[in-house]
């Protein structure tokens, strides 16, 4: 079966639309383009679809070549045999072939390999013939085997090098590790136990102290979760699985007359190779294999969490006051217009140790009234408790119409420290920049999330203890996907933004900004080509997703690729429509008249596949849409409520900030956020949270449970 054969087979897709896609992949079409503008050729698979596919197709490439070179080193042993090449053929993964080389491979100094330099080779091999009648016995033909300058003094010896020998081609033997891998996954368990004298202070591994589990039923949180106590030393971990389950299945296997003078020494060699040498490395690969399968879990997570962080509706209109809480250093402010620029900047001391309460409402005060500030945006770090009662006070008292929202600042102090950041904002500080970063990312999270490296947002678990080249890959496909399917305004956008367009890298995105700030903007997509490292192949990929408000060409400013633009025109000539009606938004009607004179048949006529025709019927309709716009807004408060004022039994509304995989954090309004466990969601059964809730979710929940001390919310979403 070849690779484009075994892919339509995985993912239930048929096999041309495998090959076509691989195919413009080979290309070096990009995910997001091939996803948006290929609709015809790949079927119509969405951008989740084609990185799963991609992630597959690069492992299965990889299982191909390591069977040619492990084909290749046996091949150059001597020693291929049709048996050995059909059994690289047929191996599934990686790690099969690895077994199958695993007799072949170069070996550092073991017990059988001394076995063998002292000649014990025949005696081994004469022990697995497991004769009914040995002439002469074996004893006798195990003398024959002694010699002081080979180091085998005696008979016993003899049988223990023979034994040796025997144990590692038992242990070397790939279809015996792959049943004995299978057996232990599915009889076996893996147990945790605290460490004597270990320190866990806040009991972070409580649960783990004395755990066992099946290994076959073990989810992904706990696995990471044991492999971080393991790793902190406070746990010890063991896998283990009944030896008599593994040895019966064994000795199946390889023994052949159990009635055999020989058996006593091939037993003993069967259960000397399963301890010392098949036991621990197959722990090694099940845990191995385990984290594997956990991270994979937790990156899909993290990137679901992440892309529903980042297509969060934005705040558009609104002049925002960034602010960033903290106590010595003072709180600092920014205030932001409607497009994102910075028109003030102050430092107020309303906490500890200053208090100056009055002072720093006189400046508050003054800033919302000079910028006619409609929304304050505050951090949820240090001294956001105290900050937040200082502006409800402060509102309260004004008594216009100004609201303030608790903001994560997750990631923007990484920001703040970061090259761009100083680029950006070389006179501010540090958290002058956090103050704007805060602000910007309630005006368009999209936007500013992009500048801080994803890992930093804070919407994962157990992201550090992840294998850091797949978590960046994943959750950069996640930006990606994202940035290109709401698109990119090119003359407003910064570098950090433009590097996650389609076809477009990090020094094309900074060459795109030394253009504009050289040139002026940008009033055509086409002029794009003038921009270094912009060439055809780029500007293909690119140019769809890149808006230019301020163009001449109407279709610059939507979704329709350049390529489409004649049969686009041509739509807008058959019904009688001209530039000026997409720009003053009249095509309302556009999808109606296409369906009612057959969008079949107008595809075919205009030469296009009926998934385009329809995208340009979606994109005249609405010139420059944000499809961020349907989703709900940020929960803006007008007054304080603290973790002392709530009781089971109270209902409350709350954003979904965080899923993970045994429930959801949900913000309250609260500064710590409650829990919603798995259990608690709905009624029905579910696997995943993620089932049900997403990153932004607005929800209803009701207290369960408060705990003022640990600062734990128990929260429900049933029987409400």
């Amino acid at each position: 079966m070849n690779i484009v054969e075994k892919l339509a087979q995985e993912m239930q897709i048929p096999v041309k639309q495998i090959e076509n896609t691989v195919a413009l992949l080979d290309e070096g079409n990009t995910v997001p383009f091939i996803a948006r503008y290929r609709k015809e050729v790949t079927g119509g698979l969405d951008d989740t679809i084609l990185r799963t596919l991609t992630d597959k197709l690069a492992y299965l490439r990889s299982l191909e070549q390591r069977k040619e070179e492990v084909r290749g080193l046996i091949e150059g042993l001597g020693v291929m045999t049709p048996e050995i090449d059909a059994a690289i053929a047929a191996a599934a993964t990686i790690t099969e072939v690895d077994d199958i080389y695993r007799p072949y491979r170069p070996k550092r100094k073991t017990r059988a390999s001394v076995a063998r330099e002292r000649g014990l080779e025949l005696l081994a091999q004469l022990l697995l013939e497991q004769r009914s009648v040995y002439t002469p016995d074996l004893d006798t033909a195990a003398e024959e085997y002694i010699s002081e300058e080979n180091g085998v003094p005696d008979r016993d010896a003899a049988f223990q090098g023979a034994r040796d020998i025997i144990a590692e081609i038992v242990s070397d033997n790939a279809e015996y590790r792959k049943r004995i891998r299978q057996l232990t996954m599915d009889y076996g368990t893996i147990s945790s136990k605290k460490q004597p004298d270990a320190a866990d202070e806040n009991g972070v591994y409580e649960n783990y102290y004395d755990f066992s589990e099946p290994l076959k039923s073990l989810p992904g949180h706990r696995i990471l979760a044991i492999n971080r106590g393991e790793r902190e030393e406070v746990l010890k971990v063991s896998v283990a699985v009944d030896a008599d389950i593994v040895l019966n299945d064994l000795f199946y296997q390889v023994v052949t007359d159990a009635k055999s003078p020989a058996f006593r020494h091939v037993a003993a060699a069967v259960c000397d190779g399963y301890d010392r040498l098949i036991a621990p490395s197959i722990e090694r690969e099940i845990r191995g294999d385990l984290f594997d399968t956990a991270s994979e879990g937790a990156i899909h997570v993290f990137s679901e969490n992440l892309k529903n962080l980042l297509m969060q509706a934005p705040l558009k209109g609104k002049t925002v006051l960034g602010y960033d809480p903290g106590y010595r250093t003072g709180c600092k402010l920014a205030v932001v217009d409607k497009t994102g620029m910075v028109l003030d900047t102050a430092v107020i001391y309303p906490t500890k140790p200053r208090e100056d309460i009055a002072g720093s409402r006189r400046i508050v005060s003054s800033l919302i009234q000079k910028y006619h500030v409609d929304v304050i945006a505050i951090g949820n770090g240090t001294a956001s408790a105290e900050s937040e009662m200082f502006i409800a006070d402060l509102l309260r008292e004004l008594g216009g119409d100004t609201k303030y929202i608790i903001v994560s600042e997750a990631g923007a102090s990484v920001y703040s420290a970061s090259k761009q950041g100083a680029e950006e904002f070389p006179d501010f500080d540090v958290t002058q920049r956090s103050a704007v970063s805060i602000a910007r990312r309630l005006q368009d999270p999209l936007a500013e999330l992009v500048k801080i490296d994803p890992k930093s947002i804070g919407v994962g678990q157990y992201q550090h203890d992840m294998k850091e080249a797949r978590l960046d890959e994943a959750l950069r496909g996640v930006v990606e996907d994202c940035v290109n399917s709401v698109g990119v305004d090119v003359n407003t956008a910064s570098y950090s933004l433009l590097s996650y367009i389609s076809g477009i890298n990090f020094t094309a995105a900074k060459n795109i900004v030394k253009y504009r700030d050289e040139n002026g903007e940008f009033t055509s997509r086409r002029q794009l080509t003038k921009v270094p490292r912009i060439g055809a192949k780029a500007y293909e990929q690119c140019a769809g997703f890149l808006r230019v408000p301020e163009a001449e060409e109407i279709l610059d400013n939507t979704g329709v690729h350049p390529e489409s633009y004649p049969p686009a025109k041509a739509l807008l000539a058959r019904f009688g429509y001209a530039d000026a009606d997409v720009r003053d938004g009249k095509l309302q009607n556009l999808r109606r008249q296409v369906t009612d004179c057959g969008a079949a048949s107008l595809a075919e006529q205009l030469g296009i596949g009926e998934p385009t025709l329809m995208d340009i019927v979606s994109e005249l309709e609405k010139p420059g849409r944000d499809i961020r716009d349907s989703l709900p807004g940020p929960q803006l408060r007008e007054r304080v409520i603290e973790i002392s004022d709530l009781e089971p039994g109270m209902i409350m509304t709350g954003t979904v900030r965080n899923v993970i995989d045994f429930g959801a954090f949900v913000d309250i309004g609260v500064h710590q956020d409650g829990l919603v466990h798995i259990s608690e969601i709905c009624d029905k059964f579910i696997r995943h949270p993620s089932e049900v809730l997403s990153v932004g979710d607005i929800v209803t929940v009701k207290i369960k449970s408060v705990d003022v001390a640990k600062k734990r919310i128990g929260l429900t979403m049933k029987g409400i």
